[in-house]
């Protein structure tokens, strides 16, 4: 009788350890090491962005942040594996519209759902594209482009560093509150992009504002306009194009960490304040502006809402552009 009462007890205290484990790990939260996820390849730009971002949360969360770069299929490979981790606050994303948006406006079938297998920890920024044009081209302005454009419409055509990208929809975009009929040429990249708009194999390009600065330095290159909403804090001499009258023009490469859905509350309220004291730190802000990125949080409160308004956006200018995934 003895040792069925002292079963039986020891069986309500295990149980109770069950189900108070979980919040008091929580409360502890971060007690080991954590992995943000870049679903980019090593050494380019979101990659710099997101090594930056890591020694950041390290301050303030006390703790080692590892970057772990897991490339491929437009970032989807990354994102998937942190979609299907532990929502434990111990693997973290850091994704890109074409992670949340782009990819699900064109992919019918994906391996995750962006709308609920991801909870958001904050929006760090944007990396706006610019509306460029090789020197040899006639025009000055983005009026007097349109005019030359529709003039010739057989002559122009855009391109991008890749189909289904943030600059294949900035063009597309561009076509259609323009009222024009550019033919989209994709590159492998945006290196080959450019080269080929610097030589004057195309002779309109959109690009980020990243790989634009160092060629319209050289003046090998003229940007007309950039792609966000507000002008770019890197070319504060170029409009945007909707302060020339395109309203409601925005298309930017925008970064957010994201961990996967079912995070405690308590993690995400740390990793949640965490990312706001990073983001408003001076240091931080200016390592992300020496890597050509635009700071700016944004905690997302409704990401089912958020991401779904975007990808509604993006899916109908896929259909008008008869963008799809290749």
């Amino acid at each position: 009788m003895r040792q069925t009462a002292i079963n039986l007890v020891g069986s309500i205290v295990l149980s109770l350890l069950v189900l108070i484990g979980p919040s008091a790990h929580a409360g502890n939260y971060p007690d080991r090491p954590i992995t943000l996820v870049a679903p980019f390849p090593p050494g380019g730009a979101a990659d710099v962005v997101a090594r930056i971002i890591a020694r950041k949360l390290e301050e303030q969360l006390g703790k080692t942040v590892v970057v772990e770069n897991r490339p491929g299929a437009g970032s989807m490979v990354g994102a998937l594996s942190v979609a299907n981790a532990k929502p434990d606050g111990y693997t973290l994303l850091l994704g890109s519209n074409s992670t949340f948006t782009l990819n699900p406006a064109i992919i019918e079938k994906m391996p995750y759902d962006s709308k609920t297998a991801f909870e958001p920890v904050g929006k760090i920024g944007n990396v706006s594209l610019a509306l460029l044009i090789n020197p040899a081209v006639p025009a000055q302005t983005v009026p007097e482009l349109v005019r030359l454009i529709k003039a010739n419409p057989d002559k122009y055509v855009y391109g991008s560093y890749g189909n289904g990208t943030t600059a294949n929809f900035a063009g597309a975009m561009f076509n259609d509150m323009a009222g024009l009929n550019l033919v989209h040429v994709p590159y492998r990249g945006s290196t080959p992009a450019m080269m080929d708009l610097i030589g004057g194999q195309i002779p309109i390009a959109f690009d980020t504002i990243i790989a634009t600065v160092p060629q319209l330095k050289n003046n090998k290159v003229r940007a007309l306009a950039v792609t966000s909403t507000k002008r770019s804090q890197f070319l504060p001499d170029v409009p945007s194009l909707d302060e020339l009258g395109y309203k409601g023009y925005d298309m930017t490469s925008w970064l957010c960490i994201v961990a996967p859905a079912g995070l405690p509350a308590e993690v995400s309220a740390t990793l949640r304040q965490a990312v706001t004291k990073m983001m408003a730190n001076k240091d931080t802000e200016d390592k992300l502006l020496g890597a050509g990125f635009e700071p700016e949080l944004l905690l997302i409160d409704n990401w089912a809402a958020w991401v779904g308004d975007d990808v509604e956006k993006m899916r109908v200018i896929a259909k008008k552009s008869n963008i799809s995934a290749e």
